[in-house]
């Protein structure tokens, strides 16, 4: 063996070897004569891997006679640890990373490449040590650490360093004392440091030109919220207020046609498809990643991670980041929930990032009292007016109705923006959208078509049906007699010269009737829908929320609620024994509570929210006859009683009538 061939990091392995002369001498400070007396040795041990010999690395676990190349070992799973006396383990006595207790039902994704694994400790999956969410795979983590250096080598999710980095280097990830390869190209970041403005509409209506930008003022310069390379004057595209989204017409075609795209494959870190660990540690270069302009590499994700199977969970986490600590606090009227809700929302002081807080009051209180109130409980109680409200129209399935009096008090962009604040803020599923109205919002009403189930004017829907069920011209040419003044009304009327016009007349009854009818409000209602991002979300990823907006949650069981529900500290166990057989029997039919009303008997929901509830819900157990439910913190508090059937009784009693008496409070308050 060649002395000058020697890579740095074998010499580092070895088991017969130490650093006894300065950096700048022998091969950075492994003196050459140290070197050819441990290829020396070497060469009289063989390889347990390979069975060949030279095998200088060898297991530093007591009693273990296991020796290896660093190839081999690397090859075999082993692990090297690139710090204090650069120890090495083969794959029986390694490292492990021990996680107490498995929570995590559902794969996670890797925070670098985003790919989906099952969230388990082994050789190639890692767990963050100071984020117990944050997964890697190992291969991964030893590309970003080639690359960012000891200086920028650290937590993804909470930024640590530390802890982040003594826990890497004890599980084999080699970390190089250099700065970030990104930090060593010469003016890397100068694009940065500049704004793009410029107005890219097809007609900019600024006399002083398309660079001209005023703030403040209808002349402001608003970027693309998608790759921000892109700009309108907020009045050449008609936006209110800077608040408003808006995308460029690139990016709105990307979120439009993702589903056009082809299923994106794994996403990997760029320039590393062929790099694995293997060849990150065994190579001394340090790869720079590709520089692309902020703008690109956003598209790129548009498109790409349109086609990523997300949980709904995870996504609505990602926009609770959004959420600030800082409160806000609404006065809600019980007996008006919807204009009390508007009116909190339309003040100028309201932002909705800001963390809710609720506070129920009563107008006919001369006092002026107020009652701390359940956020979520607010949510599921808005959601409910919005349900029934006007502004949609239907049975189970709706579609935005045609209303001239919420047109005008712009009712569909604050019913938007509602529906977008609730869902971020831990409010449920809607639910109650149907298909078509579903698909206008993801892919565009252009791209949309409507069915005869989304007609909930019953005089409309019989034309169609008349026109479908024409047997001859003749009996088609008699509808189109009858319905005359509204076909030409609409702008549907056709010259019918065969049987099989019917099938174009009756689309563009459908077409007109569902989506062109209420093109006015379906805008204003999108608009809204874009606050906190939530729209955006939709459009790329539509599988995730279908699920949330055309369909009601599935039922509640006594697994579901026994496991979201945690348990405090020094809890009777007896009432918990209770509890869990109140929970069963209810599940069986042997009472007359529904699963639904113990969770909201205890927070003020009556199924479990996209966002999760926060704070998770809890139960306690205390001495008192009959259980309190506490919609505030999502508290559950359970009777200590001598037998099963007087917990059952007194469980019945108090959820029954208190179900009941707030039903009828909310009944006396609608009917004033």
């Amino acid at each position: 063996m060649k002395i000058n061939l020697v890579p740095h990091r074998i010499l580092l392995m070895s088991s017969g070897i130490w650093q006894r002369g300065k950096e700048e001498e022998g091969v950075y400070g492994f003196l050459i004569e140290d070197i050819r007396k441990e290829v020396n040795r070497a060469s009289k041990l063989k390889c347990c891997i390979c069975k060949k010999t030279g095998a200088s690395i060898g297991c530093v676990a007591p009693r273990c006679k296991r020796s290896y190349h660093f190839p081999c070992g690397l090859q075999r799973e082993c692990i090297f640890q690139f710090t204090g006396n650069f120890a090495s383990f083969c794959w029986k006595h390694r490292p492990v990373q021990i996680i107490t207790s498995n929570n995590y039902r559902d794969s996670l994704p890797c925070t670098i490449c985003l790919e989906f694994i099952e969230p388990i400790p082994t050789y190639s999956i890692l767990r963050s040590p100071c984020c117990k969410n944050a997964w890697f795979h190992r291969d991964c983590l030893q590309v970003q650490a080639i690359n960012a250096g000891v200086f920028f080598f650290r937590c993804t999710i909470c930024n640590n360093s530390d802890i982040f980095q003594k826990e890497m280097l004890r599980m084999g990830i080699h970390i190089p004392e250099k700065d970030a390869s990104w930090e060593l190209e010469e003016n890397a970041y100068q694009e940065l440091l500049q704004h793009y403005e410029h107005c890219d509409v097809r007609r900019c209506r600024c006399k002083e030109g398309r660079d001209y930008n005023a703030p403040d003022s209808k002349w402001e310069i608003k970027r693309c919220q998608c790759c921000g390379s892109s700009g309108t004057h907020l009045a050449c595209s008609s936006l209110r207020s800077w608040e408003q989204n808006w995308e460029c017409l690139e990016c709105r075609g990307i979120l439009y046609n993702s589903e056009d795209f082809q299923k994106a494959k794994k996403h990997t870190l760029p320039n590393t498809n062929s790099v694995g660990i293997t060849d990150c540690l065994l190579e001394e270069s340090s790869p720079k990643l590709p520089r692309q302009s902020p703008g690109a590499q956003h598209k790129d994700l548009l498109r790409q991670g349109s086609k990523f199977r997300r949980d709904v969970s995870t996504i609505m986490m990602e926009l609770g980041f959004q959420i600030k600590k800082k409160t806000k606090r609404l006065w809600i009227n019980k007996a008006n929930i919807w204009n009390s809700a508007l009116d909190g929302f339309r003040n100028q002081n309201f932002n909705p990032s800001y963390t809710i807080e609720v506070a129920y009051i009563n107008e006919n209180d001369n006092f002026g009292r107020e009652h701390p109130g359940s956020k979520q409980e607010f949510l599921s109680l808005l959601m409910q007016h919005l349900e029934n409200s006007p502004i949609f129209e239907g049975s189970l399935s709706k579609n935005l109705s045609l209303n001239s009096q919420a047109l005008k008090e712009n009712l569909y962009y604050e019913a938007g923006k509602i529906l977008a604040i609730s869902l971020v803020h831990g409010g449920p599923s809607p639910g109650f959208f149907s298909k078509t109205l579903f698909n206008c919002l993801v892919y565009g009403p252009e791209n949309t078509q409507p069915i005869l189930d989304d007609v909930s004017d019953f005089d409309v829907a019989q034309i169609i049906i008349r026109v479908n069920t024409a047997t001859n011209v003749a009996d088609l040419n008699s509808v189109v007699n009858e319905c005359y003044n509204y076909l030409e009304l609409i702008g549907c009327l056709r010259l019918i010269t065969s049987l099989s016009d019917k099938y174009m007349l009756a689309k563009d009854i459908l077409v007109y009737h569902v989506i062109k009818r209420v093109q006015a409000p379906f805008e204003s209602f999108k608009q809204g829908l874009k606050t906190l991002g939530v729209l955006e979300k939709i459009q790329t990823y539509p599988e995730a929320f279908y699920s949330i907006f055309c369909h009601k949650p599935e039922n509640l069981s006594a697994k579901i609620l026994s496991d979201l529900f945690t348990v405090c500290t020094l809890s009777d166990v007896q009432a918990l024994g209770f509890w869990n057989s109140y929970l069963q029997a209810v599940e069986d039919g042997k009472s007359a509570i529904t699963m639904e009303d113990i969770l909201i008997f205890a927070t003020g929901c009556s199924s479990i929210p996209p966002a999760g509830f926060k704070p998770t819900p809890s139960i306690e157990c205390l001495h008192m006859d009959f259980p309190v439910g506490n919609k505030c913190n999502n508290c559950l508090a359970l009777p200590i009683t001598n037998t099963y059937q007087e917990f059952q009784e007194n469980m019945d009693f108090a959820i029954r009538n208190t179900l009941r008496l707030e039903k009828e409070e909310s009944s006396h308050y609608i009917g004033h």
